[in-house]
């Protein structure tokens, strides 16, 4: 089962990066998780989130961040809307369906017929 995470939005954020102190670069990142398999494709509701210094080339974690930034993380939060969770059915699934609908009619008319 292969699991990535995929941009779903991407924030440029005026705040002061807490390790340059650069207020250019600071990039707030909101990730949703898809899984995929041979039979499916899964968007989950797991959603992650990452702030980035592209001056300094940082990751900010949250125990770096002022008041200010978890001010405006909180109204991106809430800014944003994630895609829905749900599940397509691959070309594979559909077939293995077929095939065991196909087969348990079969089976059904043959133990029909041998009753007659």
């Amino acid at each position: 089962m292969a699991e990535k995470l995929i941009d779903i939005k991407e924030v440029t954020l005026n705040n002061n990066c807490p390790e340059c102190y650069s207020k250019e670069g600071l990039r707030l990142t909101f990730r949703q998780k898809i899984k995929e398999t041979k039979l499916y494709k899964s968007i989950t509701s797991e959603i992650s989130h990452e702030i980035v210094c592209n001056t300094c080339e940082s990751i900010i974690y949250p125990v770096q961040w002022t008041d200010d930034i978890d001010r405006v993380f909180e109204y991106q939060k809430k800014a944003f809307t994630p895609k829905k969770p749900s599940t397509f059915l691959k070309k594979t699934s559909w077939i293995i369906i077929s095939g065991v609908i196909i087969l348990v009619a079969i089976i059904l008319s043959a133990v029909f017929y041998l009753n007659l």
